[in-house]
């Protein structure tokens, strides 16, 4: 008799813990959503700064946060999502795994109010505006200008940060953060970029 596996054993590998999500949501996972060594990796990042605040924007089903929370409790983990679907799927997954630590938001990132949040996740989810393959669906209204649009606010609420400040990208260029950020750490062939604002 097969039993379902328990909280922790959902973070023992992706399959594992991607089973949480419905089949489409799982089968997205590959090109969407965060893996958990890189969540893990860059959640070590993100808390070793000081405050409890952190950011992901662009949540998509809420792995992320959700891997986050569950290796570093003492941080509380939020995800900024625009898409109601993937919201449903990420609350689902965070009572599967009862992270008390993690709040997900059903909102354009530039709705919020920044001076809430102390560091920040980005896993590229603008590039959806003008990369095509493997859409998360066709509901939302994309475009360059949107991407472009949506760089422009990231790049000066970037700025409007304090000194300190920590940023984790993931398959993002360079010329997106600001040079005032300076890189923390890179590994060769893995598109993570680790940064602290000086």
């Amino acid at each position: 008799m097969s039993t379902s596996p328990g909280p922790k054993d959902l973070f023992s590998s992706d399959a594992t813990f991607d089973s949480l999500y419905s089949l489409r949501a799982r089968q997205l996972s590959l090109m969407h959503w965060t893996p958990l060594n890189i969540a893990k990796k860059a959640a070590e990042y993100l808390t070793a700064g000081s405050g409890t605040a952190i950011l992901d924007i662009g949540s998509g089903v809420g792995k992320f946060c959700l891997v986050a929370a569950h290796y570093f409790p003492a941080h509380f983990f939020y995800g900024v999502e625009q898409r109601k679907a993937l919201i449903d799927e990420a609350i689902i997954a965070q009572n599967a795994t009862s992270m008390c630590n993690v709040k997900f938001i059903h909102a354009n990132f530039t709705e919020l109010d920044m001076d809430q949040y102390d560091h920040f996740y980005f896993y590229n989810s603008f590039s959806e505006n003008i990369v095509h393959y493997k859409p998360i669906d066709n509901l939302i209204q994309t475009s360059a200008e949107i991407y472009d649009e949506y760089l422009s606010q990231f790049y000066e609420l970037l700025e409007n940060k304090p000194a300190g400040t920590r940023l984790a990208t993931f398959h993002c260029s360079d010329g997106d953060v600001p040079p005032a950020y300076k890189r923390s750490g890179y590994t060769t062939g893995e598109p993570l970029s680790l940064w602290i604002k000086q």
